[in-house]
C-alpha cells in the first residue's frame, strides 16, 4: 500500500479533483503545454543569481542552446566548479524554463556555474539525437573553461528523470574516452533501464503523477526501436560494468515506477567499487524537486542536492 507525504497527498487530490489530464492522453506539443502551465502553481518564485544567460553553441546538426547560471555573490571572474544540467520530462517534454528555478537554487546552495542544456526532444527528434546534443554540450564547455570562467577538471553531470539518464550515461562515456571526464554524477530519479521491467512499473499504474502508461508513453517517443532500449547509451542500467565512473548522488522515490531501477544503480555503483550516495524517500512521488511550493520537503532535498553537489565538485580530485 503505498505512503504519501502528506503535502504530496493534499497536491494528489488536487489533481483528482481539477481532473489533470494524463501525458499519455495528449500529442506531444500538448503535453509540452500542460507541463509548462504547472510551473507557477508547483514551484516557488526563482532565485536571484549572479548572472545567468543564453548563448548558442554549435551541435552535431543544429545549434544547441545553454543556459549558464553563476551562484549569487560569486564574482565574473572567479573559477567556480560547474555542473551540466541536463532537464526531465522523458525526453519528450521539458526546457530551459521548465527547471530554470532548480537550476538556479543548485547553482546558490552549490556555490557553483550551471549550464543547462537544451537538447532536441523527441518523438521530432529520437534516440540518440538528445544524448548527441548532452555530449556536444559537455565537450563545448570543457574546452571552454575559460571563457565561461570554470576551474579547469572540476566539472560534473547531473539531472532528474530523463535528464540524469543522459547524465549517467555521459558519465559512463567520459570513462570509456568517448567524452570528456567529469568528477561528479547527480542522478535525481534516474531512468536507467528503458525495458521497463522492474517491478515498481507493476505497482505504480494509477493515482501518481507519473505512472507505468506515462513512462511508456516518453519511451515509445524517445526510442521506438526495440534493440534502441537495450543499448547501454539508452539503459545505463546495461553497461558491463560501472567501474570506474565518477562518485554518484542518487535519489529514488518510492512512488515512482522508476524506483526500483533507480535503486538498483544505486547498488550496481556501489557493488562496482563506486562511491555513492543513495538516498530514498519512501513517502514521495516523481517529480518532488519541481515541488517547493507545495511539498515542504523538496526544498529540503533540492538544498540536500545542491550540498551534495557543492562538496564533490569544490573539493574532489579533479579530472584529468
Amino acid at each position: 500500500m503505498p505512503t504519501f507525504d502528506p503535502d504530496v497527498e493534499n497536491l494528489l487530490e488536487t489533481f483528482r479533483t481539477v481532473g489533470r489530464a494524463p501525458f499519455e492522453s495528449l500529442t506531444a506539443q500538448q503535453a509540452r503545454a500542460a507541463y509548462g502551465a504547472g510551473r507557477d502553481l508547483l514551484q516557488l518564485p526563482a532565485e536571484e543569481v549572479a548572472s545567468v544567460r543564453d548563448i548558442t553553441i554549435p551541435g552535431p546538426e543544429h545549434s544547441i542552446g545553454l543556459r549558464v547560471y553563476r551562484a549569487s555573490g560569486t564574482q565574473p571572474d572567479e573559477l567556480l566548479p560547474c555542473l551540466v544540467f541536463l532537464h526531465g520530462g522523458g525526453w519528450v517534454i521539458g526546457d530551459l524554463d521548465s527547471h530554470d528555478r532548480l537550476c538556479r537554487t543548485l547553482a546558490n546552495v552549490a556555490r557553483i556555474c550551471v549550464v543547462a542544456v537544451d537538447y532536441r526532444l523527441a518523438p521530432e527528434h529520437p534516440f540518440p539525437a538528445g544524448l548527441d546534443d548532452a555530449v556536444s554540450a559537455l565537450e563545448w564547455v570543457s574546452k571552454n573553461t575559460t571563457t565561461l570562467s570554470i576551474a579547469p577538471g572540476r566539472i560534473g553531470v547531473g539531472g532528474d528523470s530523463a535528464g540524469a539518464n543522459l547524465a549517467a550515461v555521459l558519465a559512463l562515456m567520459g570513462r570509456d574516452g568517448s567524452a570528456p571526464r567529469t568528477i561528479y554524477q547527480a542522478l535525481i530519479y534516474p531512468v536507467v533501464d528503458l525495458t521497463a521491467s522492474s517491478a515498481s512499473y507493476q505497482k505504480m499504474t494509477a493515482g501518481v503523477p507519473l505512472t507505468a502508461a506515462t513512462m511508456h508513453y516518453f519511451i515509445d517517443h524517445y526510442a521506438p526501436e526495440m534493440r534502441d532500449r537495450l543499448d547501454w547509451r539508452a539503459s545505463p542500467l546495461k553497461a558491463a560494468t560501472l567501474a570506474g565512473v565518477p562518485a554518484a548522488l542518487v535519489l529514488t522515490m518510492g512512488n515512482d515506477p522508476l524506483c526500483d531501477e533507480g535503486r538498483a544503480y544505486a547498488g550496481r555503483l556501489e557493488e562496482d567499487g563506486v562511491r555513492v550516495t543513495a538516498l530514498h524517500m519512501s513517502d514521495q512521488v516523481h517529480g518532488m524537486v519541481l515541488m517547493t511550493r507545495v511539498v515542504r520537503a523538496s526544498n529540503r532535498t533540492v538544498d540536500f542536492i545542491g550540498a551534495a553537489i557543492g562538496d564533490a565538485l569544490h573539493h574532489g580530485i579533479p579530472a584529468v
